[in-house]
Formats: structure tokens, C-alpha cells, sequence
């Protein structure tokens, strides 16, 4: 007996249920850091990969053919449908959305004024949403949108109460776009990183009181490395989720997990 709407069946040999061969991908804020090793394991497992940012130079530098770039500033709207539409206009479609780029702002409460916070839930929550309606036109059944969030999103510590409920509602948006977009065969979950050793927590990784704490309170006992993250991401884009949505999943050491 079938129920519901035809589905492909998964390769049942080698490693296929991973391939993206054929599959145009973007990846935003993918000039360093987490996103670029996004985009690395997208283009490894076989997708077509345009990496985002601000800056072109930054992004040419990334140095690697594979990829295209994709420049846009994401506080602008226009701009950010305009290269959306370019990039579809290319390739015919945009298979993988990964909503990658945000920002952080770790001070008291008292020390955030509304202006602060906007901004910050503007990068962190409305520039994803925004993402989300201009690649919908142009995302086929079969499409995959993933969001990456933070372990601040579940958890909190002080002095970091606009970034988490930004991430909050991340997590919230993901589970809302996925009852919302299943019925059109596009899933939609979430990565939540811990603490990854990337350039821009450098500060904290030369810290060894927080390479301490992290050695007691994550089960692996250590830094993830960054392209550590990119196993999840491979995973949710791929025929293997096929039946995954609605989902964050914390690629975390185990943080979420050891108390």
C-alpha cells in the first residue's frame, strides 16, 4: 500500500544517498570560518557552490575554482533578491539554501540599546526569512533549506540575551518553514554549532580557562574543529534526510548532552 505522494527511492550501494552531484547550493556568509567548510563538503559531495559575503575580494581569496561567488549585502534587501535571481538566472535553480551568515554581540543587557538589537536580529532572523522567500521560487521539489543556529539557542549564559533569542527564533523559523514547505517536498532543518575553533573565536581558543571548561563539559572534551561541520550539513542536503525536517541537530561535542 502507498501513502501520500510518490518519493525517489534512496541508492541502496556505495555512498550515493550522499551525492549532490548536480545540485546548485548557496552558501551564505561562506568567505571563512564555518561556512566556508559548509560549502567545501556541499562541493565535495558533488553540488555546484556559489559562496556569499560583503566583500568580493574576500571571496575571491578564498582562492578555490570550484566555486562561484555570490555578492550581496544581506541589510539590503533588493540586493540580496537581486543576486538570488542572478544566481538562479545561471543555473536554472537553486536546489540547497544554507543560511549561514549572523553576528554576535556579547554585552549585559543594560548595555544593548534597541538599536543594538535590531541589528542583531535583523542578520541573525530576518535576513534568513528574507533568503527564504526570494530562493523559494526559484527551489524545485526535492529542495533543502538549512539553517545554522547555535547551541544558544536551547541554552543561554548572561551577557548574550539578543543573540539568543535570535537564534531562539531560528530554531523556531526552522520548524515553522518545514510544516509550512513539506507539503512542496522541501525540507527544512538546522545545524546548532558549539564551540568550534575557527578564526574568529580565536581569542577564546588561546583561553585556556575555556579550553579547560571545555575539556569538563563537553563529552568529546575538546574544540571542534571547523570542518567538523560539514558531515551534518552533507547529510541534511542530501537523499539521505529525505525524510528528516523540522530538526536541529547540535553538533556540539556533546555539550547539550554532558552536564
Amino acid at each position: 500500500m502507498r501513502l501520500g505522494r510518490e518519493v525517489q527511492a534512496l541508492p541502496r550501494s556505495g555512498g550515493l544517498i550522499f551525492d549532490l552531484t548536480g545540485k546548485v547550493a548557496l552558501v551564505t556568509g561562506s568567505g571563512g570560518g564555518l561556512g566556508l567548510e559548509i560549502a567545501r563538503g556541499l562541493a565535495q559531495a558533488g553540488a555546484l557552490v556559489a559562496l556569499h559575503g560583503r566583500d568580493a575580494a574576500r571571496l575571491a581569496a578564498v582562492g578555490e575554482a570550484r566555486f562561484e561567488t555570490c555578492v550581496a549585502d544581506l541589510a539590503d534587501e533588493a540586493a540580496t533578491g537581486a543576486a538570488v535571481a542572478a544566481l538562479a538566472a545561471r543555473h536554472g535553480r537553486i536546489d540547497i539554501l544554507v543560511n549561514n551568515a549572523g553576528g554576535r554581540d556579547r554585552r549585559p543587557v543594560e548595555a544593548l540599546d534597541r538599536a543594538a538589537v535590531r541589528a542583531l536580529i535583523e542578520i541573525d532572523l530576518i535576513a534568513p526569512f528574507d533568503l527564504v522567500r526570494h530562493v523559494l521560487p526559484h527551489m524545485p521539489a526535492g529542495g533543502r533549506i538549512i539553517n545554522v543556529t547555535s547551541i544558544a539557542g536551547p541554552i543561554a549564559r548572561g551577557g548574550d540575551a539578543a543573540y539568543t533569542a535570535a537564534k531562539g527564533g531560528l530554531d523556531a523559523l526552522t520548524r515553522a518553514l518545514a510544516a509550512e514547505l513539506g507539503p512542496r517536498g522541501i525540507t527544512v532543518n538546522a545545524i546548532a554549532p558549539g564551540f568550534f575553533a575557527t578564526d574568529a573565536n580565536r581569542e577564546m581558543v588561546e583561553d585556556a580557562e575555556v579550553t579547560a571548561h571545555l575539556a569538563r563539559r563537553t563529552s568529546l572534551g575538546r574544540w571542534g574543529e571547523p570542518a567538523e561541520i560539514a558531515g551534518a550539513a552533507v547529510f541534511l542536503a542530501s537523499p539521505a534526510a529525505a525524510y528528516v525536517t523540522g530538526q536541529t541537530i547540535a553538533v556540539d561535542g556533546g555539550y547539550l548532552a554532558h552536564f
